[in-house]
């Protein structure tokens, strides 16, 4: 605990002067979430195309709960899913549960269900763990595959190996300010040096995940929150109008990328 109490102060450091109040990132608002998805939906296929363009691929990570609902609503519609830009897409998972891919739990089947089926995005190109694994192999494997990846085109990798670069990261935020599986006050919070990391105890069930680490996140050209209802509401002011407190949340905050928060007008109200 000692250690992650370092990197957050850290970071806040980084941030500014500790206890002053500070907006994270660009907020997009939207009326509802009708408005929210559609903005969402041109934003990821602006953002594909441009990778595309420059690089040959769009390397996108997306995390579960809803998010891939959200992401999907607008983006399996015309004039998107007709759009010959997917056999470009790779598809990683910002985190997933360590269970089968059928397993109802699974971040996989909850983006297949409302998402993949319904574009084609080649199947080898979207990179599901292997659910079989004990989390510390499951790990392992993941940032294999990731660091091995053929179909991922030029600059996915830093030239010096030692970190991706993600086109876009899209990201959810619970109730408790975590985002993808990391957890406020949890040691993975202070990891440095890997890719992907397990974690054997989350505070939200099923307890054995793995998890892109936040030098992954921080080292995207993109990073999108998406954010919905009043339920969020305490939380985004917390985050954008409070002192920094070290939150998972709040410590996403790109190198030298751009970082956007789409929410609706529900989640946006209690911000000034």
């Amino acid at each position: 605990l000692r250690k992650v109490a370092r990197v957050q102060r850290r970071w806040e450091s980084q941030l500014g002067t500790r206890g002053t109040r500070m907006a994270i990132g660009k907020v997009d608002q939207a009326a509802d979430g009708d408005e929210l998805s559609r903005r969402v939906a041109d934003y990821v296929s602006t953002a594909a195309k441009h990778a595309i363009a420059a690089r040959g691929a769009f390397n996108v990570a997306i995390s579960g709960g809803s998010l891939p609902k959200m992401l999907a609503k607008d983006l399996v519609t015309e004039p998107y899913v007709s759009d010959s830009m997917w056999k470009h897409w790779n598809v990683f998972f910002a985190d997933e549960r360590c269970v089968p891919l059928d397993d109802d739990d699974s971040n996989f089947k909850l983006a297949q269900e409302t998402f993949f089926q319904y574009v084609p995005i080649p199947a080898e190109h979207i990179f599901a763990i292997d659910g079989g694994l004990a989390p510390k192999e499951c790990a392992e494997d993941y940032y294999r595959r990731m660091a091995e990846a053929s179909t991922t085109g030029a600059g996915f990798i830093e030239s010096d190996g030692a970190m991706p670069i993600f086109d876009l990261v899209l990201l959810g935020m619970g109730p408790d300010g975590h985002t993808a599986s990391l957890f406020p006050g949890h040691s993975l919070l202070s990891e440095t040096q890997r890719w992907v990391a397990e974690i054997l105890d989350s505070p939200k069930p099923p307890p054995a995940r793995i998890t892109l680490t936040l030098p992954v996140l921080n080292g995207a050209r993109k990073v999108a929150f998406l954010a919905a209802g009043a339920g969020k509401q305490d939380m985004l002011e917390r985050i954008h109008e409070k002192p920094p407190s070290g939150l998972p949340s709040q410590m996403v905050q790109p190198t030298s990328g751009e970082l956007v928060w789409f929410i609706d007008e529900a989640a946006g109200a209690k911000l000034s």
